[in-house]
């Protein structure tokens, strides 16, 4: 494993780590609890030290499986990282109390069982309360709850205001992927910039670039992704495909998956990607692309082929 520093932090955390939805079991299908945390322990094993979940992961589920797990290994062995913004519904904003978000913080800290949390993010892509997000996590890092805040979404513009009204975010998870290259054009540049720690989910695409799916791929009742073979999303699907085809040359050595993690390590930006696993396999295929740099060559050779798609990046 390879570690890097996450901006502003100065946390040195694994450069491929790991993302708790799926083991909330609400959105990708069936997961059984003791092979998730099989799955945690693998990738602790493998040097992984930054884990990242949400309040909203299986109503709270994903965040009680980090918590035994980190009985188990200790939380001073672990970075961890949740999120707060949609437990209590989305648009309209329900959150118009700092003291809402304070109090969905405190339910965390307990579900995980820990005093503090390493990084504690707004879940909320839509700009709006962003106040009442920036001034609670202000609130909670003075108290001691959380030590770094962030911000969890793509749009740019909200990014800018978000950062603005906090006076300087420690981090940014976006979505980053050779399937979406759009942060290359404005917020990864930005993130570089003003030093903020830039935290990669879904560089696999939702397993896209894992090369497994097919036109005939079928998806388990409860996942989430059974509406990309569905009339309305199967032409975007089936493009997406395509691209993964083209991109095929860069699995020689490696798999698709730890080509597709190589891709978005090499952006300067990035301090962690974090894809999901729901199974020590998954986790033993991601963590061995620490370390495993993709050639300027083949980084050429898949812009110039994504270059040609509807990921390249642009306003």
């Amino acid at each position: 494993m390879r570690y890097r520093t996450l901006g502003k932090t100065g946390l040195e955390v694994s450069e491929v780590s790991l993302g708790l939805w799926a083991v909330g079991g609400d959105a990708w299908g069936p997961v059984q609890d003791e092979e998730s945390l099989a799955a945690m322990r693998a990738a602790f094993d493998a040097g992984v030290n930054f884990f990242d979940t949400a309040d909203v992961y299986g109503r709270g589920h994903s965040e009680e499986l980090l918590g035994r797990f980190l009985t188990d290994v200790g939380r001073e062995n672990v970075y961890v990282a949740s999120k707060v913004g949609l437990w209590r519904g989305r648009q309209p904003n329900p959150y118009v109390d700092e003291q809402m978000v304070i109090e969905d913080c405190e339910a965390s800290l307990g579900r995980l069982g820990v005093d503090y949390l390493d990084v504690y993010q707004d879940h909320v892509w839509w700009d709006e309360n962003t106040e009442v997000f920036a001034g609670a996590l202000q609130r909670l890092k003075e108290q001691g709850k959380v030590r770094f805040v962030g911000l969890s979404a793509n749009n740019h513009d909200y990014v800018r205001h978000f950062d603005d009204a906090i006076g300087g975010m420690d981090t940014l998870q976006l979505d980053y992927s050779m399937l979406n290259r759009e942060p290359e054009n404005r917020t990864l540049p930005y993130c570089q910039e003003h030093g903020i720690g830039v935290i990669v989910r879904g560089p696999l695409a939702m397993g896209k670039l894992t090369g497994k799916f097919t036109a005939d791929t079928e998806f388990e009742e409860g996942d989430i992704r059974r509406d990309w073979v569905q009339e309305d999303g199967r032409a975007a699907y089936l493009a997406d495909l395509e691209v993964v085809e083209r991109l095929r040359f860069l699995a020689e050595g490696r798999t698709m998956a730890q080509a597709a993690l190589a891709y978005v390590l090499a952006h300067p930006a990035v301090s962690a990607t974090i894809p999901g696993a729901k199974r020590p396999s998954q986790v033993e295929d991601n963590v061995a692309a620490a370390g495993r740099l993709l050639t300027e060559e083949e980084l050429e050779r898949a812009r110039d082929v994504l270059a040609g798609s509807s990921t390249a990046p642009g306003e």
